[in-house]
């Protein structure tokens, strides 16, 4: 193993006080049964000073970065608007899925706008379930 010191600067990284590496193994079960397993290095960089925290202070840190991203705006888009089930995100080049991205971060924007006004009580008939096409331009033209 090298280990090399190099400077944020270096890095490209201005302010950032830490370099963080955390091992990761992943197991993928289907019914129940481990199908794929996978082993790697995430890295994080910190603003933190080194002394600031401990390695477990850290790691609760980031767990509770990744927990907010999926519970706040991913779940959110993907129980609405039917996220994960798009096949578009398996396209060669991914243009599409970068742009349906924004569209539904866009629609979910609107929505909150509108709840922020008082347009909206917080529920929009079928937003419990997947919303359609012709539902998010209603909640486009509305908000418009």
């Amino acid at each position: 193993m090298q280990r090399k010191t190099v400077t944020p600067e270096d890095a490209g990284l201005c302010g950032c006080r830490q370099f963080i590496a955390v091992w990761r193994e992943r197991q993928y079960l289907k019914r129940a049964r481990v199908v794929k397993e996978e082993q790697q290095y995430a890295y994080y960089v910190t603003s933190a000073e080194p002394d600031a925290y401990d390695g477990a202070g850290l790691l609760e840190i980031i767990r509770g970065h990744w927990n907010a991203v999926e519970n706040g705006s991913h779940h959110r888009r993907d129980a609405s608007l039917g996220e994960d089930a798009s096949r578009i995100a398996h396209q060669p080049h991914r243009h599409g899925a970068h742009v349906m991205a924004t569209l539904r971060s866009l629609v979910l924007g609107l929505f909150e706008l509108q709840k922020h006004r008082g347009e909206v009580d917080g529920y929009v008939p079928g937003w419990r379930r997947r919303m359609d096409g012709k539902q998010a331009v209603r909640l486009l033209k509305r908000a418009a």
